[in-house]
């Protein structure tokens, strides 16, 4: 099978919805002829022209009620923000309208519009540009919340967040833009809400999204050659959030870490852990673990950031503490 990387196929995915739905068009910041702040959208203002691919002002909430005022009137935007850091300046559109207004109109209109949000602490951008606060938006209720791990969910799940009814803020993350592995070349989409399971284990589960995936697998694959069976869970999906597949993996091994790059408080794994807590606590042979971003703003420069995101070191000292508990 023919490989991708991260983001061309998110590319792919722009560009095959694009030309499968004419009501589906691109606005952001840069994203016509330069091709989007990190080359995401390249090529496709030339393809399917600037009516169909918009370059806007430097306006978060513009960005964000522009979408909202297409999508009310029977368009499918897909808007691109630089950096998720600024959904920040555009709280009210995200939280007031984009998720709400279908609620709030009694139906009468959906809301189907994507937000592209390019997160995650990567090549030194700095404090206002390398968060991950795909969480902030559990508190937005209306609007989905995804976070793609590897090519094949990147662009599986984008297209099916393209499509759906409901507002989708989708998080990519930076660090992996040249991440490669493999996307089939026949048409695929992937049903929102849906976990994966990236590693089969029985001793200890690692529950996790976006980058964190891969620092989980390479952790797991570490803990085998010690005798210790690790389980990958890769949630997909903050909403709709595949409740089942916790509950299942938790009664499987008994023994679960939660890992996020955000920081522990507020990053989305006291969610998943009260959630095991109401549904499955007497299945836990062991505590629940948080393997978390440090509180701290992320600096700027490289050396230090790489001490504010959690390693596979800090996730394989977790799996043989838990192990042997």
């Amino acid at each position: 099978m023919r490989k991708l990387s991260y983001s061309r196929a998110i590319n792919e995915a722009l560009a095959e919805e694009l030309a499968r739905d004419e009501r589906v068009f691109i606005m952001g910041q840069d994203v016509g002829a330069f091709g989007g702040a990190f080359g995401v959208t390249r090529g496709l203002h030339a393809r399917f022209g600037g009516e169909r691919v918009i370059d806007t002002p430097i306006s978060e909430m513009f960005l964000v009620g522009g979408g909202v005022g297409a999508a009310i009137t029977g368009l499918r935007p897909v808007v691109e923000m630089q950096y998720a850091d600024f959904l920040w300046n555009a709280g009210d559109e995200i939280v007031g309208k984009m998720s709400k207004w279908r609620y709030m109109h009694g139906g009468l209109f959906t809301v189907p519009m994507v937000l592209r949000l390019p997160e995650g602490a990567a090549g030194g951008a700095g404090p206002e540009h390398s968060t991950c606060p795909e969480a902030a938006l559990l508190a937005a209720a209306g609007s989905y919340i995804v976070i793609p791990s590897t090519p094949y969910d990147a662009k599986g799940l984008l297209k099916s967040a393209i499509r759906d009814d409901n507002p989708v803020a989708y998080f990519e993350h930076k660090g992996m833009y040249g991440l490669k592995g493999e996307v089939p070349e026949e048409e695929y989409t992937i049903p929102l809400g849906q976990a994966d399971l990236k590693r089969v284990g029985d001793d200890v589960s690692i529950i996790t999204w976006g980058r964190m995936v891969h620092r989980a697998l390479e952790a797991a694959e570490t803990a085998a050659a010690d005798g210790i069976s690790v389980e990958v869970l890769d949630l997909r999906c903050l909403r709709p959030l595949d409740v089942a597949a916790i509950v299942a993996t938790v009664e499987k091994t008994g023994r679960v870490i939660i890992s996020h790059e955000a920081g522990k408080t507020g990053g989305g794994g006291g969610e998943i852990a009260a959630i095991i807590a109401e549904e499955c606590i007497t299945s836990l042979e062991a505590p629940v673990r948080r393997i978390c971003g440090i509180e701290t703003p992320v600096p700027q420069s490289t050396h230090l950031e790489q001490y504010v995101v959690p390693t596979a070191e800090d996730l394989g000292a977790a799996i043989t503490d838990i192990a042997r508990y």
